[in-house]
């Protein structure tokens, strides 16, 4: 995977650390718990794996695989109309702990990288995090501002809420 296709420099970043943020990049983290057991984290782990998170999160999804996989290349429609390519740079697939991250490539409004991660805690407890560093790329994600920060935390929230949704039936809002 050529470290030139991407749109920043510090690919994988988020990969040890996701509270990594590289200077001159904006930081996001989001925790939402998803529920609780063996159960609920294997439907997490599978729903955010194979993508289909993302599709109930209502966005257009063209991957080049139907799992994440490094080298995968996604990409996201939001909209209908905005197109941000990607391309999938990690994942961990571990019996407590399963997700992915991808960074972003020409095109895409923004510049960075963005992880979703599913873990299951010592208690049980599942939580997805989406953690991010990112800056804007596109003149329009640029005179958006703070707006466009707070669509990207939106965002995040949504995946949370989408994700217990699609694993435990529960509508409570994050």
């Amino acid at each position: 995977m050529a470290s030139e296709d991407f749109t920043y420099q510090e690919v994988g970043a988020t990969r040890g650390n996701t509270s990594a943020c590289p200077p001159g990049f904006r930081p996001m983290l989001v925790r939402t718990r998803v529920g609780e057991g063996e159960d609920v984290f294997r439907r997490a782990s599978e729903a955010l794996m194979t993508w289909e998170m993302h599709r109930a999160l209502g966005v257009g999804i063209d991957a080049t695989a139907d799992r994440a996989a490094p080298g995968v290349d996604v990409t996201v429609t939001l909209a209908g109309v905005i197109k941000a390519p990607c391309r999938v740079i990690w994942t961990a697939d571990e019996p407590r702990r399963a997700g992915w991250a991808y960074g972003t490539l020409r095109g895409h409004p923004e510049s960075g990288e963005e992880a979703f991660l599913v873990e299951r805690t010592g208690d049980g407890t599942v939580w997805l995090t989406v953690s991010a560093f990112s800056r804007p790329a596109k003149w329009y994600a640029r005179a958006g501002g703070p707006a466009t920060r707070g669509l990207q935390h939106a965002y995040a929230r949504r995946c949370g809420a989408v994700l217990r949704r699609l694993c435990t039936g529960d509508r409570a809002q994050p």
